[in-house]
């Protein structure tokens, strides 16, 4: 068992903790506090391929595995987990779908200006009324008489990106009466007619990542932009979540470990009763649990990242370790910062440091791409074989 990074793992993950300290971490807390979407760096991480970690160079993106990708987002979320997050959903959400269920003309078309970072893609399955209950979406698309076109009426709430969109993969009933079985997949292009976006949500965290509802009006999407076939899209989105826990997962640690070490360098620097506070037991108890906890999360995703590309030539699902890795991971990770705020006292309540903003960016985690709740039921079922 070999637990080493490949060289061009190491690299991967220097040049993106390097992009990431010296590009992200100083404009951070100004996009925080002004919700402004950090266009210039997302930009940035496109040239650098970050936003396209694991799409073939032919179609715009760095050609690399599922590790590579895990270890980007840690370094990325540990500057600023909004930035994290945008990367995250043009990587697994976006990406991902298209790659495995889009034709070659789609890849061409909708793969390569989204992976070069030129545009941004968008995901859309959540609904006003249906979040972790997806089947119960009522957006519907219906195919024109003609056969040429679906016509899509409805609307989708929390879309990660939905207010700089380029490009949206969607979810719509085609036939309502097969409930699941009945959702098809779209590939959307944000300048048509009939595709409306709502104001931005004002969000506890991730503030910089811009998030809005979107409506469909009429919305005529040709019917080679369908994504897979009629049918299909539960399939497709319930395949790309599996991508997605392990991004969140990885956002995740570098959280925790952004939490950690600065608490660990708070506790070196902080004098207390004539003595630095990392000496008294209560901190180092607390210290020790972070560390802990940031290392187990870190390995479970490292693991759910290489069973993910492992199952891309297996053809097997890697839903159970993504889904462990995501649990634990983003628990962690709500669980450091806290931690970390308690270690840094006052100061850890202040817009002072960037300790409080490190709690509100962890919340999340433990929410979308399937709340805690939701992945302890698909692990409990996978073992089980009940439901």
């Amino acid at each position: 068992m070999d637990f080493a990074l490949t060289e061009e793992q190491q690299l991967i993950q220097q040049v993106a903790r390097d992009f990431a300290q010296q590009e992200i971490a100083p404009v951070a807390a100004k996009h925080d506090a002004s919700g402004e979407f950090p266009r210039d760096t997302i930009v940035r991480a496109g040239e650098l391929g970050f936003m396209g970690v694991e799409v073939p160079e032919a179609y715009g993106g760095s050609g690399l595995d599922t590790i590579c990708y895990a270890l980007v987002m840690e370094e990325i979320a540990a500057a600023d987990a909004a930035h994290s997050t945008i990367v995250s959903v043009n990587n697994s959400l976006y990406n991902n779908g298209l790659l495995s269920y889009g034709t070659e003309q789609q890849k061409q078309r909708f793969v390569t200006p989204v992976a070069s970072g030129k545009a941004i893609g968008c995901y859309g399955l959540t609904e006003p009324q249906s979040g972790s209950d997806a089947a119960a979406m009522r957006t519907r698309a219906v195919l024109s008489a003609d056969g040429s076109h679906y016509v899509i009426s409805g609307k989708k709430a929390w879309i990660t990106s939905g207010p700089v969109a380029d490009y949206m993969v969607m979810f719509a009933m085609t036939d309502p009466d097969k409930k699941a079985k009945g959702i098809t997949a779209f590939i959307l292009d944000a300048k048509q007619d009939g595709f409306i976006r709502g104001k931005t949500e004002p969000k506890l965290g991730i503030r910089a990542s811009a998030t809005c509802e979107i409506e469909f009006d009429n919305y005529r999407c040709p019917v080679e932009n369908r994504l897979g076939k009629e049918g299909q899209g539960f399939a497709i989105a319930m395949d790309v979540l599996d991508a997605g826990r392990i991004g969140i997962a990885a956002q995740s640690v570098g959280i925790a470990r952004a939490a950690y070490d600065a608490s660990l360098q708070y506790a070196r620097e902080r004098k207390a009763f004539g003595a630095a506070i990392g000496s008294f037991e209560m901190i180092q108890h607390k210290l020790a649990d972070m560390k802990c906890k940031l290392e187990a999360a870190r390995l479970l995703t490292l693991q759910a990242a290489w069973k993910r590309h492992q199952a891309k030539h297996t053809q097997q699902r890697s839903t159970l370790e993504g889904s462990i890795a995501k649990l634990f991971a983003s628990e962690a990770a709500m669980f450091c910062a806290h931690a970390a705020v308690q270690i840094h006292g006052g100061m850890g309540y202040s817009k002072e440091l960037p300790i409080e903003r490190y709690f509100r960016d962890a919340k999340i985690t433990e929410i979308y791409e399937g709340t805690s709740e939701i992945q302890r039921m698909v692990i409990a079922r996978l073992e089980t074989g009940l439901r």
